[in-house]
C-alpha cells in the first residue's frame, strides 16, 4: 500500500510527535486542519512511499526530514 491522493498519512519527524495529514487535490487543501495538497512540499515527498519510508521536503521553514508511519 502506498500514498497515494484521499489517503489519511501519519508522519513522524526525528524528535517530534506524530503529525496526521489527510492529502487532498490543490482545490480543497486546508493545511491548519489537516488537509494537505498532493502538490504541496510535503505532499509531493510522501506521494509513492509505503510505510517505514524516509522522505524530505523543502518546506518555508527549512528541510525536514520524516518518516512514514501509517497510510489509512
Amino acid at each position: 500500500d502506498v500514498v497515494s491522493i484521499g489517503d489519511t498519512v501519519t508522519i513522524q519527524e526525528e524528535g517530534f510527535d506524530p503529525e496526521t495529514y489527510y492529502l487532498v487535490g490543490s482545490a480543497e487543501a486546508d493545511p491548519r486542519n489537516g488537509r494537505i495538497s498532493h502538490e504541496s512540499p510535503i505532499g509531493v515527498a510522501i506521494l509513492g512511499k509505503k510505510i517505514g519510508d524516509v522522505a524530505e521536503a523543502e518546506t518555508p521553514g527549512g528541510r525536514i526530514k520524516f518518516k512514514i508511519v501509517n497510510i489509512e
